[in-house]
């Protein structure tokens, strides 16, 4: 293993366009393209192909196509019942992390690259990663951007068109560019899906 390959998981600065990195690299962003490729009505094909890209892919993910990812899904970890709407984008240069039954709104994207403010290393191509956690059943809007590093916790809603830099705690709603906590989930939840639009609990059971 060269010593860039090495360095795609401990956030040092490193080559992206190392031979060993590309070689692999573009292994799983063929397997990508091929699944990219799928029909609407191969859901059985595209669970194998997801098992067979992904770092980890729980029962019964599902990411619509198309779907893209620097190394083909293949550092994206996903728990079970993980859904994705189209245009998940995961650069996906070192691990993101996927909780059980977390959705994705369409084009949301996940960057755990990042490049040096300093112009210089940038002219000569440097570049580092940093992992990101999303808890379980999130979910996270459409058009929201997860920046590198961040950690999102558990229940946690991420509103539509976030832009994602820092940490946001478990249970709670948090939105705009910063985003920022909005408010708790809490007892009016409970009651209310969207605005004054009740929860019917008694008919739901009987569903």
């Amino acid at each position: 293993m060269s010593d860039m390959k090495e360095k795609l998981h401990t956030g040092e600065l490193y080559l992206p366009g190392d031979e060993d990195i590309i070689k692999e690299q573009v292994v799983y962003q063929d397997l990508l393209c091929d699944y990219n490729q799928t029909k609407p009505s191969e859901s059985e094909k595209r669970a194998e192909m997801l098992k067979r890209m992904l770092g980890d892919c729980g029962e019964g993910v599902y990411i619509e196509a198309p779907f893209y990812a620097n190394f083909g899904g293949h550092h994206c970890h996903f728990g079970k019942m993980v859904y994705a709407n189209y245009n998940l984008t995961c650069v996906d240069d070192t691990h993101i992390y996927v909780g059980d039954y977390t959705m994705f709104g369409p084009n949301v994207t996940i960057a755990t690259a990042g490049h040096p403010i300093l112009p210089e290393l940038r002219e000569n191509l440097y570049q580092y990663n940093m992992q990101v956690h999303i808890g379980r059943n999130c979910w996270i809007g459409a058009g929201a951007i997860i920046m590198p590093g961040v950690t999102i916790g558990d229940n946690t809603v991420i509103g539509a068109g976030s832009v994602v830099t820092k940490d946001i705690p478990a249970n709670v709603v948090a939105v705009g560019n910063p985003c920022r906590v909005m408010r708790e989930i809490g007892e009016r939840d409970k009651q209310y899906y969207y605005k004054d639009r009740q929860i019917h609990w008694d008919e739901m059971e009987k569903e």
